[in-house]
């Protein structure tokens, strides 16, 4: 009787891995429909098969791996469940359907990363960052795999291998981890020019981003979308974030990697948990087909952006993230990306870097996931059915009912079936192509400065300083003389200016060079014009016994305008105010540091013990040359006083009520004061 019961369950568990594939559309293994299965995609009818073509690709290596580790990059990622909901219909661009009806909301996965490091290093590495976003719509899963700067460091795929090997830790001492600053990477960057730009970006603030809620995403590559009418146009992809783009000063950086190296994950984690979901906007650029070579740079490089005051970004929708994930393993380790996961309307280019992808992300989750069914992981299954002949290989959970595994075939009706490209079966577009198989680059791949130059022209005087810095610090790190001399040399082609600030700070003499004088500057660019609000904002409120009871007054009104508040004491639990009122310390001036808020307002700093005054001192201190905002009210601004801040930019002092509140707020929303006095 028992054993019955059991195995009645067990039928039930299995259940829902099991396919019946009679008389079933055929569809790739992510839920795509397939309009071919009789030819692979060729330069022309005789011509070479191209690597672009993903059926063939999925098919051929699936039966590769039917007989049955960490990501070499992107290691140290966090994610979170979400959707998206179209504002617009962008039916005359793309025939996808999950961009036809204003309102239409599909289901996502978003995994944040950095590059470089494992997965236990740090999260404020200097370093980019991965922003990979999975759309499991009705055709099939869409993945969009950006990172938060538009541009590579390299424009072939090829050198991919070459890059990486360059940037991780050097083989004979695996140091360092996690970082840039030593003489293979650089090394890497002297003798590979055309990653000038994207150095640009990553000496920047851009680096190191406050928040992953607060930084942009770009699909980095040029795709395309072909409406219903086939006809195409080229398009770029952002993610714009609601709460604007901000970052972290390399000091603060540092600090943050020892206080809590789990610094983003925290707080994404603790947003979603309390309610303040992040939000982000996606946003297309589109050029269409006959302006394609009507630019001062090629649309295809990716080492190129296209300015947004020549190519505006039109905002097509938003996604919210609500909902944290269960279990960190099962999803956001598990999670597969792959920018060759595409659905009908979203097609690609001949990008070099964006065509070695293609390959290569496949490729990769065979070892990392352990065989070619990663696909059928729950994180990873799309929401549609899938039917094909592909069969067996690990971590095989379908199963498969029939004797049939093959197309063509009779014993089943010639099922599954591909469908045409009106019943939803994906045709890649059709572009027309000439030429001899060469391995060669396109001259008009050949400028590696002159977006350099404009990202330079483009920076506010404070972030053109961290810059100068960044590149001081990094190849200050670098052991061979050589390899700095190399870098400034190379920096004289993006300006003057910035290689002899870096030289004289690293001990060198400029040479005269041949720095390009271009003049375009792309205002998007500078975080200075960013959106600023103090929403989710964390303050540490400094408080001690004997608080004068209108305090809580006006942090409720601080709560009330958005802000995080967390409370400093000597000691957690109850503090008692003047008045009898009561708050509750949730840090210590152990468990807490100024580096893990955005702003800070000292409330009580008189009648306490030595210690206390040692530690809000130093806290303020810190704060301060953070460039973070800093309040004071009732006794409080006697600290201010004694360290000499009082009427400095960002402080907001010897202020009540609402006119207190109200300078704060404005001042948290600001989010630094680079012009204060430090």
């Amino acid at each position: 009787m028992d054993k019955k019961v059991n195995e009645n369950s067990k039928d039930q568990q299995l259940e829902q891995f099991r396919a019946d594939d009679k008389d079933k559309a055929m569809t790739t293994n992510h839920g795509l429909k397939v309009s071919e299965d009789e030819f692979s995609l060729k330069v022309g009818e005789r011509g070479p098969t191209l690597l672009e073509d993903f059926h063939f690709r999925e098919k051929m290596t699936h039966f590769d791996h039917e007989r049955i580790p960490e990501r070499v990059v992107h290691a140290r990622g966090y994610g979170a469940h979400g959707e998206f909901e179209v504002y617009e219909s962008m039916q005359s661009y793309t025939k996808a359907k999950f961009l036809q009806t204003p309102g239409t909301k599909t289901p996502v996965f978003v995994r944040f990363s950095t590059v470089a490091g494992s997965r236990g290093s740090g999260e404020l590495a200097r370093d980019a960052r991965g922003f990979a976003t999975k759309f499991y719509t009705e055709e099939g899963n869409y993945d969009l795999v950006a990172n938060n700067i538009p541009v590579f460091f390299i424009q072939d795929g090829i050198k991919f291998p070459d890059l990486v090997h360059a940037i991780k830790p050097e083989p004979h001492n695996e140091i360092p981890q996690a970082a840039t600053a030593h003489d293979t990477f650089w090394d890497f960057v002297a003798n590979n020019q055309e990653s000038a730009h994207m150095v640009m970006w990553t000496m920047s603030d851009r680096a190191i981003p406050r928040s992953f809620r607060m930084m942009e995403g770009f699909g980095v590559h040029t795709f395309r979308l072909v409406n219903d009418q086939g006809i195409s146009h080229f398009v770029k992809f952002h993610w714009k974030p609601v709460l604007g783009v901000h970052s972290v000063v390399w000091d603060e950086a540092q600090k943050l990697n020892g206080k809590n190296p789990d610094f983003h994950r925290q707080d994404l984690y603790d947003a979603i948990a309390t309610g303040n979901y992040p939000e982000f906007e996606l946003g297309v650029q589109i050029i269409e087909e006959k302006d394609e070579f009507q630019f001062d740079f090629d649309i295809l490089d990716p080492t190129k952006l296209w300015p947004e005051e020549e190519v505006p970004v039109k905002i097509i929708g938003k996604m919210t993230l609500n909902r944290n994930v269960d279990n960190v393993f099962a999803e956001t380790e598990q999670i597969a990306f792959h920018p060759g996961n595409v659905v009908p309307g979203i097609d690609f280019t001949n990008d070099p870097l964006l065509q070695g992808r293609l390959f290569s992300y496949t490729d990769t989750q065979l070892i990392r996931l352990g065989g070619p069914n990663f696909h059928e992981l729950p994180i990873n299954r799309p929401v549609c059915p899938f039917h094909n002949n592909q069969r067996d290989g690990y971590g095989r959970q379908t199963i498969n009912v029939g004797q049939v595994s093959y197309h063509n075939n009779s014993l089943a009706g010639n099922t599954p079936t591909p469908v045409s490209q009106a019943e939803g079966g994906y045709a890649h577009y059709q572009e027309k192509i000439e030429g001899r198989k060469i391995r060669a680059r396109s001259e008009s791949f050949k400028d590696h400065f002159s977006q350099a130059t404009m990202f330079w022209n483009s920076m506010s005087d404070p972030e053109k300083l961290h810059i100068v810095n960044a590149f001081s610090f990094e190849l200050g790190m670098c052991k061979e003389k050589t390899i700095r001399e190399q870098v400034v040399e190379m920096l004289v082609n993006v300006d003057i200016d910035l290689a002899s600030q870096v030289a004289k700070n690293l001990g060198l003499v400029v040479q005269a060079g041949n720095s390009s004088g271009y003049s375009k500057i792309s205002p998007a660019l500078s975080q200075l014009n960013t959106v600023k609000k103090p929403n989710t904002r964390k303050i540490a409120v400094l408080v001690s016994e004997g608080f004068d009871g209108e305090l809580v007054a006006v942090l409720d009104t601080l709560k009330a305008n958005g802000t995080m508040v967390e409370t400093v004491s000597e000691h957690q639990g109850a503090i008692k105010g003047a008045d009898g009122s009561l708050l509750e310390a949730d840090n210590t001036f152990s468990t807490a540091d100024s580096v893990l808020f955005d702003a800070v307002l000292v409330a009580s700093p008189q009648g306490t013990t030595p210690m206390y005054q040692k530690e809000a001192s130093y806290f303020v201190r810190e704060a301060y040359a953070h460039f973070k905002p800093i309040a004071a009210i009732f006794s409080g601004d006697q600290l201010l006083d004694e360290l000499g801040y009082t009427g400095q930019v960002g402080v907001i002092a010897k202020e009540t009520g609402a006119s207190f509140v109200e300078s704060f707020i404005d001042a948290i929303a600001n989010h630094r004061f680079w012009n204060r006095a430090v």
